[in-house]
């Protein structure tokens, strides 16, 4: 009499990335939805310094980017005791190296050193992703899309930061593929795809988001 086999599904943490306004969070929930994954949302509207920062970046840059790690620290905390240890798969709207493409573009040069060897002390043993979904996109679709969402905090966006933004996330991605070359890193270009209105560009990105999870969770 043949044995009934089971599939052990491992867990993964998928993390979606991209800069700001691009749809990550949309793009998260999806996911979540399609594949039985937890969601994770960061706390970004919660930061009591993200009018400030936009409207004086030199000058609340560090508390920012302080309250954006320690928040992060301790989502993840929780990811892992409460669901990656219990076996469930998680998708967040965020990866915490995302902390450092910003740090380095708004940290001047005697606040750099200090928050990165913080960040090196907070995500030592952090869950880090299995798969990385980035997102990318003109500047000026970018900047469509933040006035659509119009946002309160994000009306005085300036154009030359998200523009320097969206080009350390290039760069950043490039050099993480290089590191990291058994992480999976998806790349769609957003100008031409529009997920969150566009029924058919969903079923385009789901389709080519579903294998890899599987694969993952099947490994």
């Amino acid at each position: 009499m043949g044995k009934d086999l089971y599939i052990v599904m491992k867990p993964i943490l998928l993390t979606v990335e991209g800069p700001i306004g691009i749809g990550k969070t949309s793009l998260s929930r999806e996911i979540s939805k399609a594949f039985g994954l937890r969601l994770l949302e960061e706390i970004v509207y919660e930061n009591p310094f993200l009018g400030k920062f936009y409207e004086n970046i030199a000058e609340w840059s560090f508390q920012l980017e302080m309250f954006f790690l320690c928040n992060r620290y301790k989502q993840l905390q929780d990811i892992r005791s409460q669901y990656l240890q219990q076996g469930v798969s998680v998708v967040s709207d965020y990866n915490i190296f995302k902390n450092t493409i910003f740090a380095k573009r708004t940290l001047d040069g005697e606040n750099l050193p200090k928050y990165l060897k913080i960040y090196d002390i907070l995500t030592e043993g952090l869950p880090q992703a299995n798969l990385v979904v980035y997102l990318t996109a003109s500047i000026d679709t970018v900047m469509k899309r933040i006035k659509m969402r119009d946002r309160d905090v994000e009306r005085n966006m300036d154009v030359g930061y998200m523009k320097n933004l969206i080009a350390d996330y290039d760069e950043f991605m490039k050099a993480f593929e290089q590191r990291h070359p058994d992480t999976p890193v998806i790349k769609f270009h957003c100008d031409d795809l529009d997920f969150v209105h566009r029924p058919e560009d969903l079923a385009y990105v789901l389709g080519q988001i579903g294998p890899q999870i599987r694969a993952l969770q099947e490994s």
